[in-house]
């Protein structure tokens, strides 16, 4: 019987393949597990969805499909999903591997699937577009985007989709279809998609753009993430594009199985060599593209022309260098990756300046949730009112605070867990002044916090949110954590700023270059 199983789930390699009546379980009620859910539904699979959290809009309208869900603590595997004895079992990413229930499936020969392994088996509904994968401790959602953006410059259809938000499983149901699909991936994600045989994804190019401790209380070691994230690369067909001074990622393609001819395409914010991307006198460079890439290089913008849109902090143009390489390995010109970096914005939350008032400028970054990020956004400002904390995910916040000490004017501690921040200020900085907020309701925090860094701001300074943590101690997410930031300053400011309408600034200072 197990046999007969296996042999069905090696034959779904297709849209157009008989999925009829597959019972497949779906753990998670979130924007994955809906669009996982849906889709098996449009297939013909007999699918059931368990869940411990409650979403009614997506509840109703899984009634409306006729896919029956059934709310459950999940601290086992219910008994309604043994006796529905699953043939494969589709599991959101926010599930641990050692959850009871995919324990019991991994012991009861039950095949597990993430959704990135669905959405490529089913690819070819619309037409079978190209993927680009792009993952990495930070950055992803930006050069994911901007990626994107490079070949819609080209006149491909390419669509940005993945952990930034939009499933895959949406894209490539998609009735227009695409040329390209620009595939963000966490390392949740990651942790799910086989390396080889059916199913395994075959890539156009990849990019880890960067790796640091991350997300280990989800992955357990750091040895653990690092190979979840160096899935990126494996059966890549193109260019693996990876980080020239990141060793780790260099480490993840020289150990990756890749299609024969692709190769490994290196990004660096120093001079590029040939087969890289990198930096001479301020212009950024294409060394791989070209015939001549040993004695030639192609001009792809400048940090000067960068800079009149936010987009010039050192973290950034690694972004931009990357996304360019992705870019180019589909063959967009350098000439209209020059001309679309010139109309790109940053999102919002992505070292946005949101006012300046008597030479303070007030920075969101909420999107830097974790050391790595806000190291990144430390590096481009100084001095600095550093507003930092939230839930640290177990990852150490020892190494950061030391290394930032000298840009820092003060700091003002958010976070119901404060302690391993203020602890580690109290080792690294006895003198620096460090405050906490310690309010508890959600409406307090930025208010409070924004008034502290305000009396301790002085002309000239940068007051930087950059919180090095998660958001979801005191906030819906980093978003919401932003805008309340935003609020906070703009009611705090009155009438007196200098409101930059939300436009996304960099601005980097020469002492914050790397």
């Amino acid at each position: 019987m197990a046999l007969a199983v296996s042999e069905r789930l090696d034959a779904l390699t297709s849209w157009h393949a008989d999925w009829t009546g597959l019972r497949a379980a779906v753990l998670g009620l979130g924007m994955t597990g809906f669009a996982v859910a849906d889709t098996l539904a449009e297939l013909g699979a007999d699918v059931r969805v368990w869940a411990s959290g409650e979403d009614a809009d997506r509840e109703r309208i899984l009634e409306v499909l006729a896919v029956p869900f059934e709310r459950d603590a999940l601290g086992a595997a219910p008994d309604s999903l043994v006796a529905f004895a699953p043939e494969v079992l589709v599991v959101s990413p926010g599930f641990h591997p050692d959850h009871p229930v995919l324990e019991w499936a991994a012991a009861s020969g039950v095949p597990i699937w993430g959704d990135i392994e669905l959405a490529w088996r089913v690819r070819d509904k619309v037409n079978a577009a190209e993927w680009m994968l792009v993952t990495g401790t930070n950055g992803k959602t930006t050069t994911t985007q901007l990626t994107a953006h490079l070949l819609a410059a080209n006149g491909l259809r390419a669509a940005p989709c993945g952990n930034i938000g939009v499933p895959v499983l949406d894209a490539v149901r998609d009735p227009g279809g695409f040329d390209v699909l620009v595939v963000e991936l966490s390392s949740y994600q990651l942790h799910w998609i086989r390396r080889e045989g059916v199913g395994s994804l075959e890539p156009w190019a990849s990019t880890c753009l960067n790796l640091a401790d991350d997300h280990l209380d989800w992955h357990g070691t750091p040895q653990a993430y690092r190979d979840a994230k160096a899935s990126v690369y494996w059966n890549t067909k193109v260019a693996c594009v990876y980080n020239v001074d990141d060793a780790a990622t260099r480490g993840m393609v020289e150990d990756a199985e890749v299609a024969d001819g692709a190769r490994a395409i290196g990004f660096t914010l120093g001079a590029p060599g040939p087969s890289d991307f990198g930096v001479v006198d301020g212009i950024l460079c294409d060394r791989a593209f070209l015939e001549e890439r040993r004695t030639s290089a192609l001009e792809l913008t400048t940090r000067e022309e960068l800079g009149r849109h936010g987009l010039d902090a050192p973290h950034i143009v690694a972004n931009i260098l990357a996304a360019s390489a992705l870019a180019r390995s589909f063959g967009v010109p350098v000439g209209v990756v020059h001309d679309a970096l010139d109309e790109f914005r940053l999102d919002h939350h992505r070292i946005e300046t949101v006012a300046a008032s008597g030479g303070i400028r007030w920075i969101d970054d909420s999107k830097a949730t974790n050391p790595h990020a806000a190291e990144a956004s430390l590096k481009a400002f100084a001095p600095v009112v550093w507003i930092v904390g939230g839930l640290l995910k177990g990852v150490d916040v020892d190494e950061l605070v030391a290394a930032h000490v000298p840009r820092l004017r003060a700091a003002v501690v958010i976070g119901r867990s404060r302690d391993e921040l203020v602890s580690a200020f109290a080792r690294h900085a006895p003198d620096l002044p460090v405050v906490e907020v310690d309010a508890d309701e959600t409406e307090q925090v930025m208010p409070q916090a924004v008034a502290l860094a305000a009396g301790l701001a002085r002309e000239g300074d940068t007051v930087l949110l950059a919180p090095a943590a998660a958001s979801m101690d005191q906030f819906t997410d980093y978003a919401d954590r932003g805008r309340r930031f935003a609020q906070a300053v703009s009611e705090h400011l009155g009438d007196e700023h200098d409101d930059r309408d939300g436009e996304a600034t960099g601005d980097a200072r020469p002492d914050g270059d790397r």
